[in-house]
């Protein structure tokens, strides 16, 4: 049985560049008026870290709009998720720009007691905007994807009552970083983990529900629309020479991790990835195949590939659910 997780990053870009209005409110808007055509709820990866700085710092008049449309989509049903980048939560708005603490990249090399800090001042703000004090998010997913080292993080987050984890991609190396999600490709479509997010262990309290990802030779890696989305990304903000060398180093793959992104791929390569996993579906229905599609909201331009791509969901009656929908049949 499949099963598509429409998840979507919901933030501006990393360096703080980019109107909320556009980056965020105005993607969401869009998108959720075809998913409304379509009946389906998306997990909606609320990066609150930066939206709790803008907020304070009164840094964009559109944060209100923001915070609005977090508690319309909650209110409609929506799963509401965490998403922190930790560089900001010291960061300062000074003269238009931000200064954002890059010591603080990776939130799973932080000491366990600031690693609690920093969710729950996150949870805290979301517990604001909803208007609910009692709210846990269900599901987490890390900034840049970055959960290595996984044991400090997990206990932080199980504590906290976090079901579900949605940062691996199988096949994905950042050497810069020391991300290596490529043991996890060995694992199925779902797994309980407990020290290392790529090692199953089925005493673990969290559920690892990876970005559904095929390994793919690296010139399919480039489309129009992706490398233009990239350029786009990339001109917001330089990067240094080394991180240029690192990811120079990280594409040095014949084949490279092609993550399902419902932004950035095309309606052939889309439905290409989905028919693949509907051929294994036919040869053995009982497995449960829960695939996680992922989006930004700052990448979110072309809306008729997404609603065409509902409609073929639609035609091959593959369900579309949430994290925390899944939950419980996976566990099961």
């Amino acid at each position: 049985m499949i099963n598509c997780i429409f998840t979507i990053d919901y933030e501006i870009y990393g360096n703080g560049s980019g109107t909320l209005k556009e980056l965020i409110y105005e993607p969401a808007k869009k998108l959720k008026e075809i998913l409304d055509r379509a009946g389906a709820k998306i997990v909606v990866f609320v990066e609150t870290t930066e939206l709790e700085k803008i907020n304070d710092f009164k840094a964009d008049p559109a944060i209100q709009d923001v915070q609005n449309q977090i508690l319309d989509l909650y209110k409609q049903g929506h799963e509401i998720a965490l998403h922190l980048h930790p560089q900001w939560c010291n960061s300062r708005f000074s003269s238009g720009k931000w200064e954002l603490d890059y010591r603080e990249y990776n939130m799973c090399g932080l000491p366990e007691e600031r690693i609690c800090e920093i969710v729950d001042e996150s949870i805290n703000y979301l517990r604001t905007v909803l208007s609910d004090k009692h709210f846990t998010p269900f599901s987490f997913r890390a900034g840049n994807w970055l959960f290595q080292p996984t044991l400090r993080a997990a206990k932080v987050l199980s504590g906290h009552g976090i079901k579900i984890d949605s940062s691996v991609f199988k096949g994905g190396l950042q050497h810069l970083h020391k991300l290596d999600y490529r043991k996890a490709s060995r694992n199925g479509f779902f797994w309980k983990f407990k020290d290392d997010v790529n090692s199953p262990d089925s005493s673990g309290t969290l559920l690892e529900i990876p970005i559904y990802t095929q390994m793919v030779p690296f010139w399919k890696m480039v489309t129009t629309k992706r490398v233009g989305l990239q350029h786009k990304s990339s001109s917001s903000g330089a990067r240094a020479g080394n991180q240029k060398l690192y990811r120079l180093w990280d594409m040095a793959r014949f084949f490279q991790p092609l993550k399902l992104d419902f932004c950035r791929m095309t309606l052939k390569e889309l439905i290409s990835m989905v028919e693949a996993v509907v051929k294994e579906d036919l040869k053995n229905p009982s497995i449960y195949r829960p695939m996680v599609l992922i989006g930004h909201t700052k990448d979110l331009v072309d809306f008729e590939t997404v609603d065409l791509f509902l409609q073929y969901l639609k035609q091959k009656k593959i369900a579309i659910t949430t994290l925390k929908d899944a939950y419980n049949r996976c566990v099961s």
